[in-house]
């Protein structure tokens, strides 16, 4: 085996490692970029996909155009992160709609443990900084209490939370699965998956898959720049706005916010509809275990950088 397919196989393990991530609400894919060495490499990437680059693919020059976006490095790692959700779509859904306590306990506690460490790395606390984070509360908690009928099932808004989502997948600390857990279409994105690689999709599922995707690469293409100004340029007050957002959507996950759902599951374990089990044992293991991941991501991510 060549040294150069090495490098590039390894590239795709770090790719399924965040594709893994990404599948996780409050585990963010950044992160694990981050903690395997290839963060700056996949940023400067995604931005070297420019007019140079369509200059280069229109006049017909294929091997520079692919050495200007980096391009075995780019397949590589979105083949790592495709391979990776198709596997995990599957136990996701089965999770949540078997086991909805303890999964949803697990990503509270992913979510409270991303938020701490995100504040935990801010200092000299100013008035101002309070009023950032408070917005971001604030924001988090309107957005998480939106009515069924304000995030649609409908393709121009599947193809927003693509694009939207899609843009987790480069920042450290926040999770594309759980933007798309706020805006109400997590369960919904992976039960589209789970139908197609079952054999029991429809022509619809094929469509928000491909609307999903469409979305996903506009939003890498043209909120990725923006994303990245506005954290060289307000690095501070964006940080503290995504920490209180993420803080705010704490609503969305707690355990026993919907208990017709947990009621279902029940049913379907074959327990009783008259006495619901609230598994509170059950909720607070996973719970601290969705912490502890969190916090060992971020200790290897630290030593990594030091």
């Amino acid at each position: 085996m060549t040294t150069s397919l090495k490098k590039y196989l390894l590239v795709g393990i770090k790719g399924i490692g965040m594709g893994a991530a990404d599948v996780i609400p409050g585990v963010s894919g950044g992160t694990i970029a981050f903690m395997t060495g290839i963060y700056e490499e996949l940023v400067g990437s995604i931005n070297s996909i420019d007019a140079t680059a369509a200059r280069l693919l229109f006049r017909g020059r294929l091997r520079d155009f692919w050495k200007h976006v980096n391009g075995n490095f780019l397949v590589s790692v979105f083949a790592g992160i495709l391979v990776s959700v198709m596997s995990l779509a599957k136990l996701m859904t089965y999770l949540l709609e078997y086991l909805p306590i303890p999964t949803w306990a697990f990503f509270f506690g992913l979510i409270v443990a991303s938020s701490v460490f995100i504040l935990r790395d801010i200092s000299d606390w100013k008035p101002r900084d309070a009023v950032m984070l408070l917005l971001g509360v604030v924001l988090g908690v309107v957005v998480c209490t939106l009515s069924p009928a304000e995030t649609p099932d409908a393709l121009w808004f599947i193809f927003i939370s693509g694009a939207v989502a899609i843009c987790a997948m480069i920042l450290p600390g926040i999770s594309g699965s759980f933007i798309l857990l706020i805006l109400g279409k997590y369960e919904f994105i992976l039960a589209t998956l789970t139908r197609i690689l079952s054999g029991e999709s429809t022509a619809m599922d094929f469509a928000v898959l491909a609307v999903f995707v469409l979305g996903a690469v506009v939003g890498i293409l043209s909120f990725s720049k923006f994303l990245h100004w506005l954290l060289a340029r307000f690095h501070r007050a964006t940080l503290l706005v995504l920490a209180g957002f993420i803080i705010g959507s704490l609503v969305k996950v707690w355990p026993w916010s919907n208990m017709d759902t947990v009621l279902e599951a029940q049913v379907l374990r074959g327990g009783s509809i008259y006495e619901v089990d609230m598994q509170i044992p059950w909720a607070i293991a996973c719970c601290v275990a969705g912490a502890a991941l969190v916090t060992a991501l971020e200790l290897l991510a630290k030593r990594k950088s030091a």
